[in-house]
């Protein structure tokens, strides 16, 4: 269901913006208009749609008109044109107390500053929204401790700010907006002023967050890899035109241009790239109550496998079986292969980061098996191609900046399946 519909919006910085639409229209620069009118366009025509409990990644350099757009989507800045249909509901539409109450219940805000008030508690700071909604103190306190135990910060409600990291303090401010349980998260840049680790940390935070509460989100940033690992989907901007809109492998995979093929070519893929991108079709399986002994061997030795994996009719995944197990069974005259299973097997969802699974993969005596949420083998990971997959990433990234300083570019390691 769409939950947010943005419809060609369009801000233009200046004295008339109004004037300079029609030169918008007839095909003109950016730099043009500017050149000729002293109008600065900001956001030209943009359109897309956020689905009910997606998590959008609007990205781009400074200057790029990401967090105008923002502020565009809920008229905290006021669009030159086009508009923005909140489930259904053109906000353009709204009186200003209508549009305050309708902030209220549709929006909480994140901003990259914190925006903290330094003379309240962590309590107060949390129960901000509530107390301009003038709800009872009693109740927006309660709202605000559960706020504040969602982000992990029980036991700080009477902390000031100044005696908050960086990250407690962003904390603070993600539970100020959720205390209100708005239907849609605005959040502009918001890790960008914390540390790598904490930022890392309240990345993490966020899609926990996101999981739990199926929140609707917008994400501002100007940063690839924090998009990459938070967006559903990711829409890259220049010069406030939608340059490519897709999920974070369709942008790693086919830029649409040089200018998104330099911002991503220094990106950590690893990262991005998933399990279910690596994975290929099981060689053979073994289906319990249907295969012995005999018919298993005969699998493993046709493919050259020293173990097979053992599902059922519905190829739930059970177990895996060895080739030294599976001839002792036979040579025993017993044909139950569940006698020899080891059903102590570590698995993988297809959207799990590459980067997760290579430590996995070193350290177990079988390929990884990839399943679904019903545990139901999709396919598995074999070492030597992972690594492959993962080369291959790597000299891709080398071609393209050898493209930009041709040198020779340094061959990845590579082993065999």
């Amino acid at each position: 269901m769409t939950k947010i519909a943005v419809q060609s919006l369009t801000k233009i910085f200046g004295k008339r913006p109004a004037s300079v639409l029609p030169l918008l229209e007839a095909g003109e620069s950016r730099e043009s208009i500017f050149a000729k009118t002293k109008h600065l366009v900001a956001v030209n025509k943009v359109s897309f749609s956020v689905e009910q409990g997606e998590l959008l990644v609007i990205m781009g350099l400074s200057g790029s008109g990401k967090s105008t757009l923002l502020r565009c989507i809920n008229r905290l800045i006021e669009p030159t044109a086009g508009s923005t249909l909140i489930d259904g509901q053109d906000i353009k539409e709204l009186s200003t107390r209508d549009l305050r109450l309708f902030r209220q219940r549709k929006f909480g805000m994140v901003f990259q500053h914190f925006a903290l008030l330094p003379h309240y508690s962590v309590l107060r700071n949390a129960a901000y929204g509530l107390e301009l909604m003038r709800l009872p103190v009693a109740r927006r306190e309660e709202r605000a401790r559960e706020a504040l135990s969602r982000v992990g910060l029980s036991g700080w409600e009477n902390s000031m700010p100044h005696n908050l990291s960086g990250g407690m303090k962003q904390r603070v401010g993600l539970a100020r907006a959720l205390a209100l349980d708005p239907e849609i998260l605005l959040m502009d840049e918001a890790f960008s002023a914390l540390d790598p680790l904490t930022r890392r940390e309240m990345q993490s935070e966020l899609l926990r967050l996101h999981h739990d509460l199926h929140k609707t989100i917008i994400f501002i940033s100007h940063d690839l890899d924090e998009a990459l690992t938070l967006g559903d989907r990711i829409i890259l901007l220049r010069d406030g035109n939608i340059v490519q809109e897709g999920t974070a492998e369709d942008i790693l995979s086919n830029p649409a241009d040089d200018y998104v093929a330099g911002f991503v070519r220094y990106a950590d893929r690893g990262r991005v790239l998933t399990a279910g991108s690596a994975m290929v079709a099981p060689s053979a399986v073994a289906v319990l109550g249907l295969d012995g002994p005999l018919t298993a061997l005969r699998k493993i030795h046709q493919h050259g496998l020293s173990s097979l994996f053992v599902v059922d009719a519905f190829h739930t995944l059970l177990g895996v079986i060895h080739e030294d197990d599976v001839t002792r069974l036979k040579n025993e005259g017993k044909r139950d292969l569940s006698l020899v299973m080891n059903t102590e097997i570590t698995s993988t969802g297809a959207d799990t980061p590459l980067t997760d699974i290579i430590p996995i993969v070193a350290n177990i005596p079988y390929p990884l098996p990839v399943v679904d949420e019903r545990n139901r083998l999709q396919g598995v990971i074999v070492r030597g191609l992972l690594l492959e997959a993962l080369s291959a990433q790597e000299e891709g990234n080398a071609e393209q900046q050898a493209a930009q300083e041709p040198q020779p570019a340094p061959k990845s390691p590579r082993e065999d399946a």
